[in-house]
């Protein structure tokens, strides 16, 4: 191709082509980004979750806080239209970390019931050192 000529059709396509395939590997590569974010921020948040359902279970609170729940539910929905994002899909995603939460909490609790069923054993008899 000449200096001052238009590109044939052909090679048109085939720099915009490679142009949106340059694009594509760039978003495609902040989004994996943001997955790791995500998964990141999210064992951070459990772990928090964690140390709650053991307390709750220690002092013999319900693993689930129906009060609590509607409340984080209302914030995040006003969040996600500040956000420009869809309250309904945000609402889901919550629900659904609500759901593994109270799920881990009721196990904890479990747990922790379960230990203080145990009695403590006793102790072996020990052989005689004379």
């Amino acid at each position: 191709m000449s200096e001052g000529t238009a590109p044939a059709t052909g090679d048109a396509a085939s720099v915009a082509d490679e142009a949106a395939r340059e694009r594509l590997l760039h978003l495609r590569s902040s989004i994996d980004n943001l997955d790791a974010a995500l998964v990141h921020l999210l064992a951070e948040r459990f772990k928090c979750t964690q140390q709650v359902g053991e307390l709750k279970a220690r002092h013999s609170l319900p693993p689930a806080d129906p009060a609590r729940e509607a409340a984080q539910i209302a914030r995040l929905r006003r969040l996600a239209e500040e956000a420009r994002l869809d309250p309904a899909f945000a609402e889901k995603f919550l629900n659904f970390i609500i759901g593994e939460v109270v799920r881990h909490h009721r196990a904890i609790a479990d747990r922790t019931v379960a230990d203080s069923d145990t009695p403590d054993r006793p102790e072996e008899p020990q052989p005689a050192t004379d």
